[in-house]
């Protein structure tokens, strides 16, 4: 069956087929560490892990590659301001060294937690600036680079269809760019392959160059990465719809006019979370979320918010607001219910052929997981024998990731969580509304999820 994946590039949905079958490379941009990942960046993660998931679905071999951003993003997209490591490290008393690793480590621990899967290659931009040098070296070899009192620029107007992957009117683009206006670029597009150090500053991250002591410009880190570690496999690059009209467009106007060779052969963006006004969330508005305080804020199972991605289409705005995530840890634990039961009664055999089709078709459809999730809720409502059931949702949990093979049957539970939970339903008969809900929150504090079933109290690991 083939596998339709939506390309901004040309702005519509193509067949995929890589170029090294069954090889494929992938390249996701990933999180500039000098803060928290938000759930709006995460739920751009966990769009490319169900990318990465149906690839491996439908045979194909990825290579993945994800960068961390760790010098280099100033607090303007158009190379004005101040670097944000520098500056988070300023703000929070610490080396930017040491908020890089801080910020890092809790962005691989918020993955784990979702049951992304991780890349093949993690790479850093400080440990690439002698290929960032090398590739901007090159560039100026063919003309394409000028020299400013602050850095060396990349010549836009040198590059033809600059704005192909954005669509945008250059003219429009261009006077957009004047809100951080620079003297002495030649077209306010112009973007900066490496930048000087202040004088008389010393900065915490700088390196020797030709041009003189200073660091990479944001976007060169992924073009050097991403050919250094995938070379010509360069199949699919992802990121948010927020990089399309400068990092990766100014990407593949490097990376084209050194290598005169086509940049990746698909480009995949995922949509915006929203909130209440249609705000998207963003760290530069203040007004974001942490997985971490969405956990702690309705004691939900990480993986509800993996779940509740799944109800709108990555490419477009996904609403938060607290009543979907309840819906969604609802949802999560309705599905493995169901799994439970059926785990009760028999062992997974061999899944249906036809179920199996119509799974493939919603998620070989530009990932589709709200269908794909429909096939689910279908598969587990049919007339099947439960053996057949469970097999089949256990392999469309290889693209789900939400572990339903450890939904379990029969669990024990450790002493102290059943006496909680014998005592809950003893102030339940007795109709103890507010004791019950001290000792459900006690449970769950303990890492426990309690449910309350028309059959009685469930309580499990989850």
């Amino acid at each position: 069956m083939e596998l339709l994946l939506y390309n901004t590039m040309s702005r519509r949905k193509e067949v995929f087929g890589p170029l090294y079958p069954p090889n494929v490379g992938l390249y996701t941009c990933g999180p500039t560490v000098y803060n928290y990942a938000h759930i709006g960046n995460l739920r751009t993660y966990v769009f490319t892990d169900i990318l990465k998931r149906v690839l491996t679905y439908n045979g194909f071999e990825v290579k993945h590659v994800m960068n961390i951003t760790d010098v280099g993003h100033l607090t303007g997209d158009r190379d004005m301001g101040e670097d944000k490591l520098e500056k988070g490290a300023r703000k929070e008393g610490k080396s930017a060294w040491e908020i890089a690793e801080l910020y890092t480590r809790a962005f691989k621990k918020n993955i784990e937690r979702l049951n992304i899967l991780e890349p093949t290659i993690w790479c850093k931009a400080t440990d690439a600036i002698e290929d960032q040098i090398a590739l901007i070296e090159l560039l100026e070899e063919k003309g394409y680079t000028y020299p400013t009192s602050d850095g060396i620029y990349f010549n836009t107007a040198m590059f033809k269809d600059y704005t192909k992957l954005s669509h945008q009117d250059i003219e429009a683009l261009q006077e957009g760019a004047r809100v951080e206006k620079n003297p002495e670029k030649r077209n306010a597009t112009d973007f900066a392959l490496w930048k000087y150090s202040p004088r008389n500053v010393k900065r915490q991250m700088e390196w020797e160059s030709p041009w003189g002591v200073g660091f990479p410009g944001w976007h060169i880190e992924c073009s050097a990465m991403s050919m250094k570690f995938l070379r010509n496999m360069l199949d699919i690059h992802c990121g948010g719809t927020d990089h399309i009209d400068v990092h990766h467009t100014n990407e593949i106007a490097q990376s084209e006019a050194a290598t005169g060779k086509k940049f990746f052969n698909f480009w995949m963006h995922g949509a915006f979370l929203i909130i209440a006004g249609g705000k998207k969330m963003a760290k530069s508005e203040g007004n974001f979320l942490t997985l971490d305080a969405v956990l702690a804020a309705h004691r939900i199972d990480p993986l509800a918010y993996r779940f509740a991605t799944f109800q709108t289409h990555y490419r477009k705005p996904m609403e938060y607001s607290e009543e979907a995530i309840t819906a969604a840890q609802n949802g999560l634990l309705h599905l493995r219910n169901q799994v439970r039961t059926l785990m009760d009664s028999a062992a997974p055999t061999q899944p249906d052929a036809a179920f199996q089709e119509k799974f493939l078709q919603a998620i070989n459809n530009d990932l589709n997981m709200p269908q794909a999730m429909a096939v689910v809720q279908d598969l587990l409502k049919s007339d099947l024998a439960p053996e057949i059931k469970l097999a089949a949702v256990f392999d469309f949990d290889r693209v789900l990731g939400l572990n339903l093979e450890k939904a379990g049957a029969g669990q024990s539970l450790p002493e102290e969580i059943e006496a909680l939970a014998a005592e809950r339903r003893r102030a339940r008969k007795k109709k103890q509304w507010a004791l019950s809900d001290q000792l459900r929150d006690r449970i769950q504090a303990l890492g426990y999820v309690v449910q309350d079933m028309p059959q009685g109290m469930k309580v499990f690991k989850p």
